[in-house]
Formats: C-alpha cells, structure tokens, sequence
C-alpha cells in the first residue's frame, strides 16, 4: 500500500499529477492510495492511476483503518504538521521534505520559490522515482449537460487577492460576446452573486450564470470542451492546462513561475506584472471596492493583478487563440 497526502484543493491536485504518476509506475503492483478532500472524487478519477481515495481535508486525523502503509508520500507541505500525520500512521518509509522539526532529516531541502509541479517531481528525484514535469493531461470526460465550446469566464478565487476587479471581467464578458463567443461565467456556489454580478453587467442572459450549477466533475468537463477559460490563478487555470485549452490566466500576487501553465506551450497565457512592471509602481491596495463588485464585499484586488488592464487580456485571448489555429487541434 502506498498512501500520499495531498488534502488541498483543485490546482494542487491538479500540480501533483506528475509525481502521482510516477508513484504509479514505479509501483505499478500496489494499491496507490491518496489522502484529500472527499469533494475532489471527480477529479481524482479523472487523474487515473488511483485506487482509493482516503477523504482528508486539510491536516486533521487521517483516521487510517488499516494496517500501516508500506510507503506514505508527503506531496502536501515541507512539514512539520504534514510529516507528522503521515509518521502518526507509522508508515514502513516516508517520502518528504527534509524537516528536523519533525524528526526527518531524509529527503531535499525545501525551495520556497520553486514552481509547484517541479518541487514535487524533484522530491521524488531525490528519491530515485523519475517525474515528467510535462505529464499534466487529464482523462476528457463526455460533456454531458455542459455547453460545448463555450469561453469560460471565471471571475472568483478562495484568495481575495486573486481575484481581478469584477467590472473589468463584466467589461471583458460583453466584448467577447460582441466578438461571437458564447460566455458563460463559472465559480462555486459561493461566488454565485459574484458570478450574477458579472454576467448582468456584462450583457449576459441569466442561463449563463454556471456558478453553483456545476460540481466539479461538471466544471471539468465544461473545461475540456470549452474554446477558451479566462480566469485569475486559480483552480479553473489547471483544468484548462490539463485539457490543452486555450487560457488566459491572470497573475497576482504569487507569480506565474510558481503555479504558471507550461511556458512552452503557447496557447496558454500569462499575465504579470510582478517584475518590476507597471503593478510594482501602485499602491499595496488600491481603492478597488468600487472597481469591483458590491462595495460591501471589501475585495480589492493585489496591486501586481489590478495593474492588468482590459486591454491587455483581449490581446492576450486573441494571441492565445491565434496560437491554436497555429498548432492546429490541440489535445491534452
């Protein structure tokens, strides 16, 4: 049995798939188990090579039923709280980060501004296990009762600061439906006013709001057959890296080296102003409440993700799907 802790959220399963897939292939007999919210099913099995989902959200108990695993994998954190659940369990080995803290001193040293799908194929380097950074895809589900070749707009973040001014995503809506693109906005049940929001001020009917009307096994679908996602770093992003869908993704604060789509692949775009562009030269917070949504929601956006302009973006999604037609038929 080989157990691997990864209790977060869709973008970081999503980033730990190459490392999952070589624990696959180098232990193609065992039975590959993996530790993470019970809400990420849909995805685990569009993942593919794992046998049982452990429901784990965040670094509580595991509550293991059974008898220790013969190998326990952090792809969670650097510890010490992460290598101290997986050591609760008393694993035959643990694979980790090294953390005297938590009385592991095996493995490679953690590298805070390392990209998240390399950090994870060079712990398992370290190990002897071989990871292809380049191995994202994601198995393609039927679309089922999801529109197809929509362009998803995805205006919401768990992180505030991640989130781009609602006014400029509603801006962003109705010009891409003026350009003949069928806009649907997407986001979780609780950014579903947030969705609302952006779609009436975008000229968009009601029936386009997706926000709260899809799980995830449905967003991902949706993902893998849409024209083009257009969302800020967040989850959505890496569904589209792992469908091979033309993206726009928005940057800030983090930078686009630490949880970036592939830079090799063109028709996924990156904006950033981070290194010492104009975002640099704002204020840490800018006045944009009003920029944003209700007044009342208190969100403004990073200083690096406000400097974004609509302008830019528009360029950015004729670029990015100049670069499909360039490619041809794109396939994750």
């Amino acid at each position: 049995m080989i157990l691997v802790l990864r209790a977060l959220g869709v973008g970081d399963l999503a980033t730990g798939v190459p490392a999952l897939r070589a624990l696959r292939a180098a232990y193609p007999d065992r039975e590959l188990a993996l530790a993470a919210p019970r809400w990420l099913a849909p995805l685990v099995d569009l993942v593919g090579g794992v046998d049982r989902l452990v429901p784990a959200d965040g670094l509580g108990d595991l509550g293991w039923p059974g008898p220790p695993p013969e190998l326990a994998v952090n792809l969670h954190g650097r510890g010490p709280r992460s290598h101290r659940v997986l050591a609760a369990i008393r694993p035959g080995r643990l694979l980790a980060f090294a953390s005297p803290d938590a009385g592991h001193a095996e493995g490679p040293d953690w590298r805070a501004d390392e990209h998240e799908v390399d950090r994870w194929c060079r712990l398992l380097g370290w190990y002897g296990l071989r990871a292809d950074r380049a191995d994202l895809a994601l198995r393609r589900p039927e679309p089922g009762g999801v529109p197809t070749g929509a362009t998803v707009v995805h205006p919401g973040s768990k992180v505030a600061a991640k989130r781009w001014p609602a006014r400029r995503f509603a801006a962003l809506a109705r010009e891409l439906a003026g350009r003949g693109h069928r806009v649907v906005v997407t986001g979780s049940a609780g950014e579903r006013e947030l969705a609302g929001w952006v779609a009436y001020h975008g000229g968009l009917a009601p029936d386009a709001v997706l926000a709260g009307r899809t799980d995830l096994g449905d967003l991902a679908a949706l993902v893998a057959h849409a024209r083009l996602v257009v969302s800020g770093d967040t989850g959505v992003a890496h569904l589209a890296t792992g469908y091979g869908t033309a993206s726009v993704v928005l940057f800030g604060p983090v930078a686009p080296a630490r949880w970036g789509p592939p830079p090799d692949r063109p028709w996924h775009r990156v904006l950033w102003h981070g290194d010492g562009g104009p975002g640099d030269r704002l204020p840490a917070r800018s006045p944009g409440a009003r920029d944003g949504w209700p007044v009342s929601d208190g969100v403004t956006a990073d200083s690096t993700l406000a400097a974004v302009g609509l302008d830019e973006v528009l360029a950015a999604v004729d670029d990015a799907e100049r670069a499909v037609r360039v490619s041809g038929a794109v396939t994750a």
